[in-house]
């Protein structure tokens, strides 16, 4: 389990800093009668997830590297 924490954390930072900034940004600026596709951005969060969970693995490899 300790070999994959470092993916998890980063997938789980990385989608929900995604929705929190998406929220911030884009849904509060834009009117309740305008439809958004739920879609896309749950994909977008998904990739974003991925990208900071590739992070969290190099990052951990880099530690785990350096102590040794």
């Amino acid at each position: 389990m300790k070999n994959i924490a470092g993916k998890i954390i980063g997938f789980a930072i990385g989608m929900a800093g995604f929705l929190f900034l998406f929220k911030i940004l884009i849904l509060d600026k834009t009117s309740p009668a305008d439809e958004l596709a739920p879609g896309m951005v749950m994909i977008m969060a998904v990739i974003s997830g991925v990208l900071f969970g590739f992070t969290g693995n190099l990052v951990q490899n880099y530690l785990r590297k350096s102590k040794a």
